[in-house]
């Protein structure tokens, strides 16, 4: 971890700390260039969006794949207040970033944040009309 990385880290905690004052969830992350310059910044917004996806890693990997060429994105780092989830975890992989430095680990959170109740369990089932459900895959493929 270089001098740079801690400062940028500071700025994912100040953004969680903004966000949390405001009403939001504590949460915050920024997306910065190889040269050091900051591309992108933004906090959780679930509250405000009525919307359980919209955390900041999440919202900055969308933005990553839709505004950076591959070969931009593949030299970005994230620096997040917070270890990614495993929703924003998939999508970082997926916008094809090139390094993510968290402050908080997701055990770390566990042990700090209020309990909450477990969500019930969903149930799954299938697979199930494999010959209809694979044409539109063989069509695209």
């Amino acid at each position: 971890m270089t001098p740079d990385d801690e400062t940028f880290l500071r700025r994912a905690v100040d953004i969680a700390n903004e966000a949390g004052a405001s009403g939001e969830r504590p949460f915050g992350s920024l997306l910065v260039g190889a040269d050091g310059t900051i591309l992108a910044e933004d906090h959780n917004t679930v509250v405000s969006d009525s919307d359980i996806t919209a955390h900041p890693e999440l919202k900055l990997a969308r933005w990553a794949a839709r505004q950076l060429a591959p070969e931009t994105a593949a030299g970005t780092t994230m620096f997040t207040s917070c270890q990614p989830c495993p929703m924003c975890a998939t999508a970082i992989e997926r916008s094809g970033l090139g390094r993510v430095v968290y402050a908080l680990s997701a055990e770390q959170f566990e042990e700090v944040k209020p309990a909450t109740p477990p969500l019930p369990p969903v149930r799954y089932e299938g697979p199930a009309l494999f010959d209809e459900a694979r044409r539109p895959i063989d069509n695209h493929y």
